[in-house]
């Protein structure tokens, strides 16, 4: 049997493992909400009735998948994150919360909210409640939506900075973080590692209001931003270059402490996709975010021998040409239904190009109301859609979301590991 490690090597390099590599929590866009690792740990006898869960993901409400976990439902990936969160504060000082769901659960200690008279709850940029919040939970809700902050501007006033604010280069402290995750994850766990880096993304729509400022200045309204994508051209060009500046030295410094421990590099989680087509031209992509991309994908490809992962949601056919020119080497989370996205037809097209990391099953219909037969149809249907010749790696797609009855959770991942050996069983009826 080959170790995780090796099983995804393998897929990454289009080639069939022992059986298909599953994923679990490796990124911020394929893990869990805390709620349903809170139930699935319950069902699985792991903790005794009410230990809580860490959040590890504040905005998304994203549970910790424990190395526990890891190995009781047979994960092949392990997370290699940083301290930071959307909203400011660092993931530190725990503290225990209850969800609206009733799950006891730990946050940061930056984790401050405040109740409103509906029983919305706000979240602060920086944990700070004297400033304006940055996000909202609506009442009985999972997640939070952020709040747009957009400050008046004139046209003439525009800088560039302004939209720079929250992008730094790395400090000493976090690298020194980097490097022992990596060293223990490496060393401890047979675990391919995969280094989230999604906070690197240019234009990514969740960061452009500025969560975790205070008072963010620039192009923060949402569609301000996207307007001024075809407004604003040059503008956001330049933002995209300084940008890339920072994050091109962010990446050096981070390969200098993990180096090739890690085999997957999340890049970006900018999305250009809707349920019907792309909602961003091909023609604005390849203007304004491919130079950037493919001069990141170039560099660690000279450099490292990380595969880069790019996350885009939605109906993305009509760019998958250009995030391959780019250089992307993976993608997710591979949303098939939407439109033009059949499962067989992006196999026949892309897959001897770039990696398919999810696409296992439905998370918008099938894996919360589904049946578990349900579910599992699913899974053998897209095992047998991506897992030839490799480059495959399953996830949902995208994270499991709360309210997921957990027979259904067991019954994806069970199905993937049991359906997924090869030689793959490639009749309908199997």
């Amino acid at each position: 049997m080959l170790s995780s490690r090796e099983r995804v090597r393998l897929a990454l390099e289009h080639k069939e493992p022992d059986c298909v590599p599953i994923d679990l929590g490796a990124t911020t866009v394929t893990g869990m909400h805390v709620d349903t690792v809170y139930r699935l740990r319950q069902a699985l006898d792991l903790d005794s009735p009410g230990t809580p869960v860490k959040v590890i993901e504040p905005f998304q409400m994203l549970g910790e998948i424990k190395p526990d976990l890891l190995s009781a439902l047979a994960i092949d990936t392990a997370l290699i994150n940083g301290t930071g969160t959307a909203f400011g504060f660092p993931l530190e000082g725990w503290k225990e919360w209850k969800t609206f769901g009733g799950s006891p659960v730990l946050v940061p200690g930056g984790f401050n909210t405040q109740s409103e008279s509906n029983g919305d709850l706000l979240t602060y940029p920086q944990g700070d409640r004297s400033a304006p919040a940055s996000g909202r939970m609506p009442q009985g809700g999972f997640y939070f939506d952020v709040i747009v902050r957009q400050e008046p501007f004139n046209e003439a006033d525009l800088r560039v900075e302004d939209n720079l604010e929250e992008f730094s280069v790395i400090s000493d402290q976090e690298m020194e973080h980097y490097r022992r995750s990596a060293e223990e994850l490496y060393t401890q766990t047979d675990k391919a590692l995969v280094l989230n880096l999604g906070a690197l993304s240019l234009g990514n729509i969740s960061r452009i209001p500025g969560p975790g400022l205070k008072c963010p200045k620039g192009i923060r309204d949402i569609e301000e931003w996207y307007i001024s994508l075809g407004t604003r051209r040059e503008h956001i060009y330049k933002i995209f270059e300084r940008q890339t500046e920072i994050n091109m030295v962010n990446l050096q410094k981070i390969y200098s402490v993990v180096g090739n421990r890690a085999m997957v590099a999340y890049l970006t989680g900018t999305d250009f996709g809707a349920q019907n087509g792309p909602f961003v031209a091909p023609q604005t992509y390849r203007n304004l975010f491919l130079p950037f991309h493919k001069q990141v994908n170039d560099w660690v490809h000279r450099n490292t021998t990380w595969k880069t992962f790019i996350h885009c949601c939605g109906s993305v056919w009509a760019l998958l040409d250009d995030f391959i020119a780019a250089g992307f080497d993976v993608l997710n989370p591979v949303q098939c239904s939407a439109a033009h996205m059949n499962p067989f037809d992006l196999k026949k097209k892309f897959g001897s190009r770039i990696t398919f990391w999810g696409g296992g099953v439905d998370t918008q219909s099938t894996l919360p109301f589904g049946s578990c037969q349900e579910v599992r149809s699913e899974v053998r249907e897209r095992i047998r859609a991506f897992g030839p010749g490799g480059g495959f790696v399953f996830n949902a797609v995208h994270n499991v979301q709360a309210l997921v009855p957990v027979e259904n959770v067991l019954a994806m991942y069970r199905t993937a590991r049991e359906y997924g050996k090869y030689p793959l069983r490639l009749d309908s009826a199997a």
